[in-house]
């Protein structure tokens, strides 16, 4: 092996992912990934993100422009849209995304809960579409599962049993969230229906008990603020569906 292939960076691996290399490097890296599965179930991981994000915010373009929106453009923006130019400003910008996803809700609070709910949604549409690897530790382990998420989490965490909402486990991973680490819980249904529930800690005003409903892009999410600890639930099913779902989580954390 040369000494280039020796060493493949961060950077190179990132621009990978997002397709920014030239054909000869892109050729190069891939043999490598080839011979390094562990940073090759990253990259790909990065993938299945890009993929998820440009399914959920892409379709900004194609909103009408909202009536606050709706002033002269300043002359640097001559040729580009406002829309437009908001989208990519969009990209570039968390916040920019947040309030787009959250289109249609009726609460509106805090930028660090809006951007909790985000991570649900997207961590949502990125692993559910998993076949062989949506968990990293399955439901037969679910012993194991809740004590090491309570570990990373450093709170006490629980997953639900919905057997009578129909849906049973599928098993649990941990995720990156805006203030240290977060859990994901999946269930599935008979039809293969999968939902998810995202858990992060610093949930923030612990008095925001009741649910809170967001959608985009045939993405529900429910979500809520018990004590420390921040709950949202996401499925592509219709409102009062996935409410019924939520509250069962909720009547099983709250016994």
């Amino acid at each position: 092996m040369s000494e280039q292939m020796q060493t493949v960076n961060e950077d190179e691996l990132q621009a990978y992912a997002d397709g920014q290399l030239d054909e000869k490097r892109c050729a190069e890296v891939a043999a490598w990934l080839a011979s390094h599965p562990v940073e090759a179930g990253r990259v790909e991981d990065c993938r299945r993100q890009n993929e998820a994000l440009h399914a959920l915010f892409d379709p900004v373009l194609d909103e009408p422009v909202p009536p606050r929106l709706q002033r002269p453009a300043p002359a640097s923006w001559h040729g580009m849209s406002l829309l437009r130019h908001a989208a990519v400003v969009a990209w570039l910008t968390i916040g920019g995304t947040i309030g787009w996803f959250l289109h249609g809700t009726q609460d509106v609070h805090s930028g660090t809960t809006m951007a909790f709910v985000r991570q649900a949604a997207v961590a949502h549409v990125v692993y559910t579409p998993e076949v062989r690897h949506p968990v990293e530790v399955g439901a037969e382990q679910e012993a194991h599962l809740v004590a090491w998420l309570s570990k990373r989490l450093g709170v006490s965490v629980k997953a639900p049993h919905l057997s009578e909402a129909g849906y049973e486990l599928v098993g649990g991973r941990l995720l990156p969230g805006s203030s240290g680490p977060a859990a994901q819980f999946m269930y599935q249904d008979g039809r293969g229906q999968r939902l998810t529930l995202y858990v992060r800690t610093d949930g923030g005003d612990s008095r925001e008990t009741a649910f809170r409903y967001a959608r985009e892009n045939n993405i529900g999410v429910f979500y809520w603020i018990d004590g420390p600890l921040g709950y949202a639930l996401s499925g592509d099913l219709e409102k009062t569906e996935l409410l019924k779902v939520a509250q069962a989580v909720y009547h099983q954390l709250n016994p």
